[in-house]
């Protein structure tokens, strides 16, 4: 049966020896099968996330729970597996603790501060006592192509949210949600310095698609344990789609090309192929 780890002890060791675990998020069958089997393949721990428009649409939080554990019982999947919620707002955070959600993210980036921390605090308390993990975000995380959509982290805004109890701590330092623009500067890394020398707990990577291998790596030595990956699967899938398409093989009828199994099929193994890659150079180590 399967079983969902909080993922608290492997984040803590992945900050301690300079190592990123993968956040992936899913939106749909093959999102998670595809990274499942990467996982699997590899042989190394995984948490996968699901945002709330993405909830929405595969059918809600107790479908998306109940599949990615049908899917890890089918496909026999023995590494240790995160569900998370990611970018969740209060009821949703909620809702997910009480489905059996092993972590969640809190956003409350949108409320008034004391807001925020006292629904912040509401939110530990209940995930700890059920043995769940909670990720809180500070500064706000940019979004598509928007230069100035985002917002600095503050590092006593880190202390504060340190105190509340909170495990994975997700950080604004120009990161992007979505694809960077040409002007994009880069991670503010002497921001990412203060804020890890603040506080000893996991730091998150958002908008992890797009930046450079070596900014990443730069983040990682310096603290971050989990970075953020979706549109980097998406533009993979787009990307093996539209060959298959260009390539007419949709339409070659002997081979029943336009099955949606056929279909889906280069797209999802697109995804698992760079998930791989990430893996690797995300430093990921095999369980033992």
């Amino acid at each position: 049966m399967a079983y969902f780890d909080n993922g608290n002890a492997l984040f803590a060791d992945a900050r301690k020896n300079h190592y990123a675990i993968g956040a992936y998020n899913i939106n749909n069958l093959e999102w998670t099968r595809a990274i499942l089997r990467a996982a699997a393949e590899t042989n190394t721990p995984v948490l996968v996330q699901v945002s709330m428009g993405a909830a929405k649409y595969m059918g809600g939080y107790k479908f998306v729970k109940d599949m990615v554990a049908d899917q890890m019982d089918a496909m026999d999947i023995t590494v240790p597996v995160v569900l998370h919620l990611d970018h969740g707002d209060y009821d949703a955070a909620i809702e997910c603790i009480n489905l059996g959600y092993s972590s969640v993210m809190f956003d409350g980036h949108k409320l008034p501060i004391e807001e925020n921390y006292a629904k912040t605090k509401k939110v530990v308390d209940l995930a700890h006592s059920r043995g769940i993990s909670v990720e809180a975000e500070i500064g706000k995380i940019g979004e598509n192509q928007d230069t100035g959509s985002g917002e600095l982290a503050d590092v006593e805004d880190a202390k504060a949210f340190a105190a509340l109890g909170v495990d994975k701590l997700a950080c604004g330092i120009g990161n992007i949600h979505g694809i960077y623009p040409e002007n994009w500067q880069g991670l503010n890394f002497p921001r990412l310095q203060e804020i890890a020398y603040a506080i000893d707990i996991p730091l998150v990577l958002h908008g992890g698609s797009g930046i450079p291998q070596d900014q990443v790596k730069k983040a990682i030595s310096m603290g971050v344990a989990k970075v953020n990956i979706n549109t980097e699967f998406q533009l993979a899938f787009q990307e093996a789609t539209r060959r298959y398409i260009e390539e007419q093989q949709d339409l070659n009828k002997d081979k029943k090309g336009y099955d949606p199994r056929k279909l889906l099929l280069p797209g999802t193994e697109a995804i698992t192929e760079r998930m791989k890659e990430m893996i690797d150079w995300l430093g990921t180590p095999a369980i033992a």
